[in-house]
């Protein structure tokens, strides 16, 4: 047990675990003194944040411990006499799984969550050397790969003895396509080669399952390869996979795992959304407060890809429309121009005695500051109308339009 956790990085948590997890780009306030051109390409910035959340923390964990009880597999002696098991069915032959296991877990939530950017932190960390060394033997510590969209098992075999290559500087995927391996075959070189070379095997977009007829044979290749190397194989992925799985009891047993859900309007959420709102390279300072904050959550259902692609484009809109300043108004914009494909996805949830049934604060934008002028067109007129809920008419004539009200 002491060589395994000699070879494998310190299991982090807490304060360090978080400093670990988080992705925080270098920002210099002095950006916002920077042209248009310079602020919108050091805006992409934003996509780039990653803050540590206990979804992430757990996540980590999980996938450590997997690791970890992956290699102590590899030491039993049920692991040579599975390796020999291995060979006969590469051949062809009869065989049998010796050393067994129920190492296969899900992480699903819905599109947006953060879990695979959760997940990739995590293996970050893991794999800080990618390749460990134990006994002697080299061990990609986690392999990632994605479920064909067909669904196609010896093209996810293919794949991970591809992706083996790139690490290990092997040639099983070459010898594989030389022989024109079948499936059985497959099966057994990659049991083989991840009882001896992988540690843990993540596999992403596992909802394709889901999707195709072929969803349950991959499923039962993959449990094939779980009691054939004893590798433990994490399965991420949306609701619809949990939906597939739920359906046999043997399928259900061997995705138990993590289910997450949209951020809940809490502290967590508060935070999340300071974080990225830190980032500003509008020129006025953005106020933050609760009417702000109740705005994006009620916008966004929780779910922290849109939040970010919200406050991103709400200040790429300000800043080409020399508005300058993240409020509201710019939000609803932003909301309305670039996020309508997701309208019927987003329901704010009803939370009773919650100041967010109040009309939120209006808060004027530059062009309500400043005089109006008589060289505004017609759809800039109608687009301050809008926003500021005014009579278009009035302001029509208060830029020197003739306006003439005739009856029908």
């Amino acid at each position: 047990m002491d060589d395994i956790l000699k070879c494998m990085p310190k299991m982090l948590s807490g304060k360090e675990l978080d400093e670990k997890l988080a992705v925080l780009p270098t920002y210099n306030k002095s950006i916002i003194e920077k042209s248009t051109t310079e602020r919108l390409i050091a805006m992409q910035d934003i996509y780039q944040i990653f803050v540590p959340s206990a979804m992430s923390r757990e996540i980590y964990a999980k996938l450590y411990l997997a690791l970890l009880r992956s290699l102590q597999k590899k030491k039993s002696i049920l692991a040579v006499r599975q390796s020999n098991e291995n060979s006969k069915m590469v051949r062809q032959k009869s065989y049998e799984s010796i050393i067994g296991g129920s190492d296969s877990f899900t992480i699903i939530g819905p599109s947006g969550i953060g879990k695979s950017s959760a997940v990739s932190r995590a293996v970050n960390i893991l794999t800080e050397k990618a390749v460990l060394e134990l006994s002697n033997t080299k061990i990609i510590a986690c392999l990632q790969v994605q479920t064909p969209a067909d669904c196609s098992v010896k093209s996810l075999l293919l794949e991970i003895l591809r992706k083996t290559d790139e690490l290990l500087h092997s040639r099983y995927y070459e010898t594989a396509l030389r022989s024109r391996s079948t499936t059985d075959m497959l099966v057994g070189s990659v049991s083989q080669v991840a009882l001896n070379h992988i540690g843990l095997l993540i596999i992403d977009e596992i909802q394709n399952l889901a999707n195709s007829k072929s969803g349950k044979t991959m499923l039962g290749t993959l449990t094939q390869l779980i009691n054939n190397s004893g590798v433990s194989i994490c399965m991420v992925g949306t609701p619809e996979s949990a939906i597939f799985f739920e359906q046999e009891r043997m399928l259900a047993r061997r995705t138990l795992g993590l289910n997450y859900a949209t951020m809940e309007y809490d502290d967590n959420f508060r935070n999340f959304c300071k974080a990225i709102l830190s980032y500003s390279y509008v020129q006025e300072a953005i106020a933050v407060d609760e009417a702000m904050l109740l705005w994006l959550y009620n916008h966004s259902s929780g779910n922290a890809s849109v939040v970010i692609s919200l406050l991103h484009d709400s200040q790429e809109i300000a800043i080409l429309e020399g508005h300058e300043q993240l409020d509201i108004s710019v939000l609803n914009i932003a909301y309305e121009k670039r996020l309508t494909m997701l309208h019927n996805f987003i329901n704010p949830p009803c939370m009773k005695s919650s100041p967010a049934k109040k009309k939120l604060p209006h808060s004027p934008t530059i062009s309500e500051k400043t005089a109006l002028t008589d060289n505004l067109s017609i759809y800039q007129i109608a687009m301050k109308a809008k926003v500021s809920q005014s009579d278009i008419i009035s302001l029509l004539r208060q830029n020197g339009f003739n306006i003439a009200e005739v009856s029908i």
